[in-house]
């Protein structure tokens, strides 16, 4: 079956299970279930054709006088008009953006209330004039979740779709890592085909595409709303790149295996301190020079 026709049933909703198989394994598979995601969200307004025809043949109603083959043309036209206007607003919505900087969080309010504290290097943005409809925002970087209680809330990142009704949780989205962490209520995972639910405790992890399920963590929320930021079992890269965000510097390494896996934690508040408690453990070396830090081996 032909690539065209194979769209074609798909957005007709007529795919049988083989033609589906066939379908997602087209080259542009992802790029075209993300577009049927996006444009899911709006509906254009109803037209009242007669209506659109009367203000425009009225705007100049002293001046011209259509005739009866041109009444019909002008009607298409108004037509038009209104539903390019439909179409600007529906591929081109206006959304509202907060971005942070290295070194900065902000906590900001969404129009439902819900509050959002986002972590260093990081950006969200929203569609404030569908938000009764969708609550829907767009993550990357980190974010803090607190959402008010309502309909359903999602979360959507390059990685995964995050998905709640009104529950607590942390969603960090960074090159090739991907974590949620449920602290209250329950909190649905979508990567890819995969599924999964989280109850609070719980942690979902996608490091350099390998996957890790429900691990448990006794923690009421994450450690960066209050300047630490801690690690289980990640490379020491993910530390040192962490490092960076917090602190707005460039980071150097010498001889150093940075894929090795590390616990722990450092403070935002304290350079020095941040320094040794990722150098000491490893018995490393660090030397400051302009806004660049060099770690090395003793």
């Amino acid at each position: 079956m032909e690539r065209e026709e194979l769209i074609q049933k798909w957005l007709d909703h007529a795919l049988t299970s083989e033609e589906l198989e066939a379908f997602k394994r087209l080259e542009d598979y992802e790029e075209l279930t993300k577009m049927q995601n996006a444009l899911q969200y709006f509906k254009a307004p109803k037209v009242d054709a007669d209506a659109a025809y009367t203000r425009v043949t009225t705007t100049k109603k002293d001046t011209f006088k259509p005739t009866a083959w041109f009444k019909p043309l002008l009607k298409i036209a108004a037509i038009l008009v209104i539903g390019f206007g439909t179409y600007y607003y529906m591929t081109f919505p206006t959304l509202t953006t907060h971005d942070t900087v290295a070194a900065h969080k902000t906590l900001i309010e969404l129009p439902d209330a819900s509050e959002v504290s986002l972590n260093a290097v990081t950006s969200l943005s929203y569609n404030a004039a569908t938000w009764e409809e969708h609550r829907k925002v767009n993550l990357d970087g980190e974010a803090y979740f607190k959402v008010a209680k309502g309909k359903t809330f999602s979360v959507i990142t390059d990685d995964g779709i995050v998905t709640v009704l009104g529950t607590e949780f942390n969603v960090k989205q960074r090159d090739d890592l991907f974590e949620v962490f449920c602290y209250e209520g329950a909190v649905q995972v979508t990567h890819n085909d995969t599924k999964v639910v989280l109850k609070p405790g719980q942690r979902y992890l996608i490091l350099n595409g390998k996957e890790f399920r429900n691990e448990e963590e006794n923690l009421k929320e994450p450690t960066w709303i209050h300047n630490e930021s801690a690690f289980k079992s990640l490379p020491l890269q993910e530390v040192i790149q962490e490092f960076e965000r917090q602190y707005n510097v460039t980071v150097e390494v010498e001889n150093i295996n940075t894929s090795q896996i590390v616990t722990g934690s450092f403070t935002h508040t304290n350079i020095d301190t941040a320094l040794k408690s990722i150098t000491l453990p490893f018995n490393l070396q660090y030397q400051k020079k302009q806004n660049s830090i060099i770690l090395k081996r003793d």
